[in-house]
């Protein structure tokens, strides 16, 4: 029993809403400051997101996948867009029953009167964050050949079940902070 209270005294509960974006890395990256001045070993994180700016989402990916912290991450809702790379930095990955998860390609608005050469730089962005999200995409997800179909061309919309199925979760669970355990919003 010792053992088990020491590793409870190790682990957090997190929440992560809203949009990931430059401000969402700077809470992230003050709220694991914190977690490595306490000891954390394991951090359950649930995330809460329509998606965001695409380099924010990888740099979190990145960071939080190579920390010698757990992350256990959690979707109770939806996780959407370039949250889907960040949630993938979880070790271990859970969804409710009810959450949903939905990735697409990179998009952006051209501004008005663009000259070609400018449009050609846009769009060789959006076909370099492409790249670097799929490729991230498929480490850890194995969608089937009608998946990456839809994806191509549309938004790909998964339940928890359909996500457990190609293993984007590890299996369908809710979020659930042991009595008394508080809570940390970032």
């Amino acid at each position: 029993m010792g053992q088990d209270a020491t590793n409870v005294a190790l682990q957090r509960w997190f929440t992560l809403p809203g949009d990931v974006n430059s401000d969402m890395v700077r809470r992230v990256f003050d709220a694991v400051a914190s977690m490595t001045e306490q000891h954390v070993t394991t951090a359950h994180l649930l995330i809460q997101s329509n998606g965001g700016y695409v380099s924010d989402g990888i740099c979190l990916y990145n960071y939080l996948s190579k920390l010698p912290i757990k992350f256990v991450t959690y979707n109770a809702g939806a996780v959407a867009s370039i949250a889907v790379i960040l949630y993938l930095a979880g070790r271990e990955r859970y969804a409710s029953e009810t959450a949903r998860f939905m990735v697409h390609k990179s998009h952006a608005s051209a501004p008005q009167g663009a000259r070609p050469d400018a449009l050609r730089i846009i769009v060789e962005g959006l076909q370099a964050d492409d790249a670097r999200t799929e490729a991230i995409l498929r480490q850890h997800v194995h969608l089937d050949e009608q998946h990456w179909r839809i994806h191509a061309y549309s938004d790909l919309h998964l339940t928890a079940r359909e996500a457990l199925a190609v293993g984007l979760v590890d299996g369908v669970a809710d979020f659930m902070p042991p009595a008394g355990q508080r809570v940390r919003a970032i």
